[in-house]
């Protein structure tokens, strides 16, 4: 749009710039409320057209304190760390064999990402099946406690 035709342009020096009595177009009287106000009502059309979502529940959020927070760990980062794991006294060497106790890091499921390529007997709540298959294939064995 050219700027001559515009109204504020076209209004200049007229007293009221073509909204009728002074006051008007001042307040919150020309927006038709405040906020969200007619939303259900003289705003319905905008709320169909820009925000469709507006009214209604979506969803369903479970409360946190039921929530459990899982910590998984692939058994490739295991045989990664596992140096780091010796020097922290969670792992430790019995035999030809490595004893790992994941219980103490935190971990609540080892899954079977990767490769692993000595005998580890690895302590932990729960296994993946390709992860105890895998342990077992490298000569180990997975230890779940209290089962």
């Amino acid at each position: 749009m050219t700027t001559s035709k515009r109204k504020v342009r076209k209004f200049r020096g007229s007293r009221t710039n073509g909204f009728g009595r002074v006051g008007q177009h001042r307040k919150a009287g020309q927006h038709g409320g405040k906020g969200q106000a007619g939303m259900h009502k003289y705003h319905y059309s905008w709320v169909i057209r820009y925000n469709p979502t507006y009214f209604g529940k979506n969803g369903f959020r479970s409360p946190q304190h039921i929530v459990t927070k899982t910590k998984i760990l692939n058994i490739a980062e295991i045989e990664n760390s596992l140096d780091t794991l010796m020097d922290k006294k969670i792992a430790r060497q019995e035999g030809n064999q490595v004893l790992v106790n994941l219980i103490e890091l935190g971990v609540t499921k080892v899954l079977g990402n990767g490769n692993i390529s000595r005998p580890l007997v690895i302590t932990a709540p729960s296994f993946s099946k390709t992860a105890i298959k895998k342990i077992q294939e490298a000569g180990g064995s997975a230890v779940i406690p209290n089962a």
